[in-house]
């Protein structure tokens, strides 16, 4: 059973909506609550830098000598390194353009979350720096089974060693940074949704929005990262596919991934205004007919790519549309 109050999760949520329609008109920054854009302003605002609208493929931050990339990890994450999730060749040679990389510690047991220290490296060096440790990675893991996804993650201490530098530790929050009273407003209401919830960093990813969904469906969601998104009263599992559209992404579709929705009761696929922070419509479809048509998007997917260069993918992600609704037997429950 749910142990918090939907109507005044929804009112909440209109303070946040609002927020959102205050950076989009201020900062031009529109999805603030997703991906690491929160984070982003954090960063932005105690080097006084200003943001970079936008979302992937897309520098984070700037100042008067030009453009920086942000990367950061939380001292509340069970990763502390630093993730390039995409290292092609064009992502690795975009870094001899910016002045620097800033990569960031975060420590989010404070309010608003504590950018503590960076160790800051220069674009070029950075760039040369990761195509090196690429090349390295390449060289010694066994052939064919090689990073398949084009991730690499790179730890305080090797930056620190194989670079020489050192890290640089910030004072007190900067109070007149640009982004600075929008940062309080935003703590404050998280800690509000967290206190409400019981789910923590809520505002991460598409969490709030997996609450906002378990409260239509009286489903509980888990307050940690678990392999499961929520489970209802009687402990069955479910996995929540959020999008704007019709298009719902499935990131990592391994055999382990999709021997793991194997114990989902259900697939929930839904559609989310991301701007007023209200749910749309809500779909559920059973494992055993969408794990079928993932695999067979996949493998349409390989064929493409084998045809068009003889090449591998490099993810293992595919997309439902709404046109794939019919084909998984989805049944939409909300509204009814």
């Amino acid at each position: 059973m749910l142990g918090f109050n939907t109507e005044n999760i929804e009112q909440v949520c209109l303070e946040l909506a609002e927020i959102q329609k205050f950076c989009k008109n201020e900062f031009g920054t529109t999805d603030i609550f997703s991906g690491s854009k929160f984070y982003e302003m954090i960063i932005a605002n105690q080097l006084n830098h200003e943001m970079i609208p936008g979302q992937s493929g897309t520098k984070d931050g700037k100042d008067h000598k030009g453009e920086y990339e942000y990367k950061h990890f939380k001292e509340q994450s069970s990763n502390h390194s630093w993730t390039f999730n995409d290292y092609t060749d064009a992502t690795i040679d975009s870094l001899k353009k910016v002045v620097s990389a800033i990569f960031a510690h975060i420590d989010t047991d404070f309010t608003p979350p504590k950018f503590d220290w960076y160790i800051e490296v220069e674009g070029k060096i950075c760039s040369s720096y990761l195509k090196h440790k690429t090349e390295t990675l390449l060289k010694t893991k066994p052939k064919g089974k090689v990073n398949a996804r084009k991730m690499i993650n790179i730890s305080p201490n090797q930056i620190e060693l194989d670079l020489g530098l050192k890290k640089t530790y910030t004072k007190e929050p900067n109070k007149s940074g640009k982004y600075y009273e929008t940062i309080l407003k935003i703590s404050s209401i998280q800690k509000k949704l967290e206190k409400m919830t019981g789910v923590d960093q809520i505002l991460t990813g598409d969490k709030i929005f997996e609450v906002l969904v378990a409260s239509k469906l009286e489903h509980t969601v888990f307050s940690e990262q678990k392999k499961h998104d929520a489970h209802d009263e009687f402990g069955n599992l479910y996995e929540y596919k959020n999008s704007k559209s019709y298009t719902w992404n499935f990131q990592d579709i391994s055999d382990a991934v999709l021997k793991k929705y194997e114990d989902d009761k259900a697939i929930i696929l839904t559609v989310v205004d991301k701007i007023n922070y209200r749910i749309k419509e809500i779909w559920s479809a059973e494992p055993s007919h969408t794990i079928p048509r993932l695999k067979e998007k996949l493998e349409e997917k390989r064929e493409r790519r084998k045809k068009k260069d003889g090449s591998a993918i490099r993810r293992l992600s595919v997309s439902l549309s709404k046109g794939d609704l019919n084909k998984i037997k989805a049944k939409k429950i909300f509204p009814n």
